[in-house]
């Protein structure tokens, strides 16, 4: 993997967590709604908070997609598990959330899981037909559409 590579993973970790976080603080500003009161919502997009986070999740949804067009989902999606970590620091120190220390190491078992995961290449190599092009699947009907 080069460096750009590298730079869109980390602000798939970044701008999901803080997107997440600001949209969380700007809910605090809303108080709670529940699904009956949908409407009382649409007062939530005019709220500073909740207009950042919905644009750091946006620059998220951009890199998330852009590193899934060269990369595998069960590589991309691992490979930013850091982000829970990301997530869990800021809450505790921009949101003032109390994390107990079972969240905390269950927190670390999910990284830490996920790492087993993530080993491996980043794309799974695909047949490829006579033409060089490759094969969506190894079902017959689908090899057929393509010979």
């Amino acid at each position: 993997m080069n460096l750009r590579k590298y730079l869109v993973l980390l602000s798939v970790i970044i701008f999901g967590s803080i997107g997440d976080v600001l949209l969380a603080r700007g809910m605090r500003d809303i108080g709670q709604v529940s699904v009956s009161q949908i409407p009382h919502l649409i007062p939530a997009l005019l709220n500073p908070w909740i207009l950042l986070g919905i644009g750091c999740l946006l620059i998220f949804f951009t890199s998330y997609s852009t590193a899934l067009s060269w990369a595998d989902l069960t590589f991309v999606l691992p490979a930013t598990a850091i982000g829970y970590v990301v997530l869990a620091l800021l809450s505790q120190y921009f949101l003032h959330e109390q994390i107990s220390w079972q969240r905390w190491i269950g927190i670390l078992l999910i990284v830490v899981g996920v790492g087993f995961v993530a080993g491996g290449p980043s794309r799974t190599e695909r047949q490829s037909d006579e033409h060089g092009s490759p094969r969506e699947s190894l079902s017959p009907e689908v090899i057929g559409r393509h010979s």
